[in-house]
């Protein structure tokens, strides 16, 4: 549910942008629904680790759950932008507190040589549901409305919060003291970087702006100083980043969370208002994305059990640079529509190789005492990964819009206001287009990084 709500928005962001911010052609703003809800999820998410350990994972998890599922409410029943980019922090907030408490706990029950099974299933878990947003979303667009993407976690939060009080373990706890420094300045850090990015294009980059951006990696570096200095317990446990292969996996996956938050938004754009599709026409070329990356990766679990990281981790990652590159490609008015699940499967064959491998290798060496903070850890770069995505996202589509259809964000009417008209289909392709080339080029930082991982310790030597 966490995730589907990070990717479940943008097949439902033209609908979203003509109920709650028609008559401009400024895609910034509209793209603050993901980003609001990205933000305040990547933000507590080193703390709530550290919650998990102190409190037990079962009870911080509880209750992440439950405000979780109340936001959603008020996401659904939003009447106006700035009311639903508000509602979308708060289940931010929600996501934050349970993340950490699911890795930590397989961390903590599952010995290091049967983790990848277990991380497997975590891992297919996490893909199919980042992959199915689209899909939902487009169903449930047409069949009821954009208010129902949010609508539909209320019985999914009741159900899952029944199921954790009778199911997840109570684990022991271990005393923490809380770093609230080190949240402060990361808080800081992180929303002058993202608020730089997102709003840049919209003020035309004015030096303030880029003052913004430059404050953010003042205070993020004053931040990581502060952790290497502190004597008692820092918020992030440097030692954690002796191990290489949790290092190298952080650095991954934070290309993952960029690459699987940026992609959706053009590609939804062109086959929305280029194609003429309707958001459940556009979520079905999703399908054989999530089915194969679904049907894989539990399998791609259990093999990482016995063999080497790379070998799955390198192909999965080409595979989906491959895809973006192969969809860039395919983005314009001549292509037949059928040939766009061609890159679906692609990228569903890469997500298998991407996603739970990538967990294991970063949690296969974790004490149970640092179960949570490097779960924190983990899912903070990732979450990072996207929040920097989808405010760069914003800022290249907007550049390519303005490069390929000069003025455009001085035109009357709106993109998110129905089919284009036939003279600006070529020049909005080209953008999109072009725009998905930004996710493609990061991802292969993440395969370079994957190449400098070990053979962990836990597995059998090779015969």
């Amino acid at each position: 549910m966490i995730l589907v709500d990070t990717t479940i928005v943008s097949v439902a962001n033209p609908a979203i942008k003509a109920a709650l911010d028609p008559g401009t052609n400024n895609l910034d703003n509209v793209v603050w629904v993901t980003s609001a809800y990205l933000l305040t999820y990547a933000v507590p998410l080193l703390i709530t680790g550290r919650l998990g350990d102190r409190f037990g994972p079962k009870r911080i998890y509880l209750v992440g759950l439950a405000i979780f599922t109340i936001a959603s409410l008020g996401c659904g029943l939003s009447s106006t932008l700035g009311m639903l980019v508000a509602m979308r922090a708060v289940q931010g907030v929600g996501a934050a507190l349970m993340t950490p408490q699911t890795m930590a706990v397989i961390t903590r029950t599952f010995p290091a040589e049967r983790r990848g099974a277990a991380m497997g299933l975590w891992g297919a878990t996490a893909g199919v549901a980042t992959l199915v947003g689209p899909l939902a979303g487009g169903l449930l667009v047409d069949a009821f409305g954009w208010e129902w993407i949010f609508f539909i976690n209320l019985p999914v939060g009741v159900v899952g919060f029944v199921l954790a009080w009778m199911l997840v373990p109570n684990l022991g706890t271990h005393p923490h003291r809380f770093d609230i420094v080190g949240v402060v300045l990361s808080a800081i850090a992180l929303f002058l970087i993202v608020f730089g990015l997102q709003e840049g294009e919209h003020y035309d980059w004015a030096p303030w702006v880029w003052a913004m951006i430059a404050g953010g990696v003042v205070v993020l570096a004053v931040f990581v100083w502060t952790q290497a200095r502190t004597r008692s317990e820092p918020l992030v446990p440097l030692e954690l980043f002796r191990d290489r292969n949790f290092s190298v996996a952080n650095i991954a996956i934070t290309t993952v969370g960029f690459t699987v938050t940026s992609m959706a938004l053009p590609l939804m754009f062109f086959i929305q208002l280029a194609r003429g599709l309707t958001p459940t026409e556009s979520a079905l070329l999703m399908v054989p994305m999530a089915v194969v990356s679904g049907a894989l990766a539990a399998p791609a679990g259990r093999l990482l059990d016995r063999v080497d990281p790379r070998m799955l981790l390198v192909p999965g990652l080409a595979l989906v640079a491959v895809s973006l590159f192969w969809y860039a490609a395919l983005m314009n008015v001549d292509t037949p529509v059928w040939m766009f699940l061609l890159p679906s499967a692609v990228m569903g064959l890469g997500n298998a190789g991407m996603w739970g491998p990538l967990a294991t290798t970063a949690t296969r060496n974790l004490s149970p005492r640092q179960a949570g903070a490097g779960a924190g850890i983990y899912n903070t770069t990732r979450t990072i990964g996207s929040v920097v995505g989808s405010a760069s996202i914003a800022a290249f589509m907007q550049s390519r819009l303005e490069a390929n259809l000069p003025g455009s964000a001085d035109a009357q009417g709106g993109f998110g206001e129905g089919a284009l008209p036939p003279f600006v289909v070529d020049g909005f392709s080209a953008a999109m287009a072009q725009s998905v080339l930004l996710p493609a080029a990061v991802i292969l930082v993440g395969l370079v990084a994957v190449l400098f991982l070990r053979r962990p310790a836990a597995l059998p030597a090779p015969r």
